[in-house]
């Protein structure tokens, strides 16, 4: 459990060191937390370490009473955000030799198996070809993309985005819990569900690509999306 001692916080905002010190040292872990989630993508742990005590810090400074979530949690979307910030900043992205030679060996199965069978093999079937994990599998499918953002807008007529389709933006900690609020919703949906959303709002695939991914058509990719974030809608406006 992370330290959310709301005395230190309150001093920590009204500027005593100690206090802020206290919340940063408590919080280690889940700075570390996060910041081994970059792992493997070229840069080093102390300087993302760094940034996250930064961010960190931030959410302190800007933490809303009036929203009831933890400091520990409320802080999570602004550590990631500027750690991906400093990556996107840092361009061109550092790829590391393992991901780059996963890469390579997806490329060459995938020409062969669509010269066999007239299609590009799904993520599960590469998995169990190449036997590694499914998050190697799409980080090194995504390793040659730019970093894109959830501003991005989608491909289809609405052109909006997922934070666009659940959140008015009235203002930056508004924006952060209403991803928080995302990350629950997400967790509802079951595994194949979570995929698409994830392969199309954070990954930023077409629908055709996604269908390709998941060996399905573009239209039934269509019409999974639509259900999907309805009953994500119908969920939020539960809460």
């Amino acid at each position: 459990m992370y330290e959310n001692n709301k005395e230190d916080i309150r001093k920590a905002q009204e500027g005593d060191k100690e206090a802020l010190e206290r919340l940063v040292i408590n919080n280690n872990g889940l700075i570390w937390s996060i910041v081994k989630r970059f792992n493997g993508r070229g840069y080093e742990a102390d300087d993302l370490y760094q940034i996250g005590c930064l961010a960190f810090i931030k959410a302190i400074k800007r933490f809303d009473w009036n929203f009831d979530v933890q400091i520990s949690t409320y802080a999570v979307p602004y550590i990631l955000g500027e750690i991906k910030k400093y990556i996107r900043d840092d361009n061109p992205v550092k790829i590391s030799r393992s991901i780059k030679e996963l890469n390579m060996k997806i490329s060459a199965i995938q020409k062969e198996n669509l010269t066999k069978t007239g299609r590009e093999l799904t993520i599960d079937e590469l998995v169990n070809t190449l036997k590694v994990d499914k998050e190697d599998i799409i980080i090194a499918l995504d390793s040659t993309r730019c970093v894109e953002s959830l501003d991005k807008e989608t491909n289809d007529d609405d052109k909006r985005g997922l934070i666009d389709t659940i959140t008015s933006n009235k203002d930056e900690e508004q924006t952060l819990v209403n991803k928080l609020t995302i990350k629950s919703l997400l967790d509802k949906l079951e595994k194949r569900e979570q995929e698409i959303i994830l392969l199309r709002y954070y990954k930023g695939k077409t629908q055709s690509q996604v269908g390709k991914i998941l060996g399905i058509t573009q239209v039934q990719v269509s019409r999974i999306e639509k259900k999907i974030l309805d009953r994500m809608r119908m969920n939020l406006e539960a809460v």
